[in-house]
């Protein structure tokens, strides 16, 4: 497992403070199932892990600088109510956005995984954002938001898929590996938005 720094603030993967889910590991069987995701994927999500692991940073800047800041509605969740710049928690966020590319290609998807998932999906909510990192920001990130960006990142992953010679048969079933996992995720946020007693209308 590739790990981008010893510490990275607010980064909790596999730590006590992080709930446990009530999605099982049969659960996540099943929703494998669902979504087509085979060993295969496994196999070639890990071999993206090796081609994204030296291009996380340009990957994050590339989502962040140059597209978010584009949209003022994904912008502002980085940014205080009046508008003002948060660098700092920028900085941890970015940190967190850049170790998170290399759990989804790296990292086993055990009930360690399928927990960290939960507390991902609850920090965006109004449960958890702006608590890890102690600023004063927007109270939540629409999962409407969070779905819609899914296609702005599997569109962009592939050129880096691409960029270190692999073949077109190999970037392609990274690529599709890839977006078999984001499809995954997002299944497994939607439970605690879809918690009326922890996020209610935060669609």
């Amino acid at each position: 497992m590739i790990k981008l720094a010893e510490t990275i603030p607010g980064y909790a993967y596999g730590e006590a403070e992080v709930a446990t889910s009530s999605v099982s590991l049969r659960d996540l069987a099943a929703l494998k199932v669902s979504a087509g995701f085979t060993d295969e994927d496994e196999r070639y999500l890990r071999m993206a892990g090796e081609v994204l692991g030296d291009q996380v940073e340009q990957i994050v800047h590339h989502w962040r600088s140059e597209i978010i800041a584009s949209i003022p509605n994904l912008a502002g969740h980085s940014r205080a109510l009046d508008g003002r710049a948060l660098p700092e928690y920028l900085g941890r966020s970015n940190a967190r956005f850049r170790q998170w590319i290399l759990d989804t290609c790296l990292r086993p998807y055990d009930q360690d995984w399928i927990n960290y998932q939960q507390e991902i999906a609850i920090r965006h909510t109004s449960v958890k954002k702006n608590q890890v990192d102690g600023v004063r920001s927007t109270p939540y990130v629409p999962l409407r938001d969070v779905i819609a960006f899914l296609g702005v990142m599997n569109q962009t992953i592939k050129p880096y898929l691409a960029a270190k010679g692999n073949s077109a048969e190999e970037v392609e079933k990274m690529h599709t590996a890839w977006c078999k996992s984001m499809q995954l995720q997002m299944a497994l946020w939607a439970g605690p938005y879809s918690d009326n007693r922890q996020a209610p209308k935060e669609w």
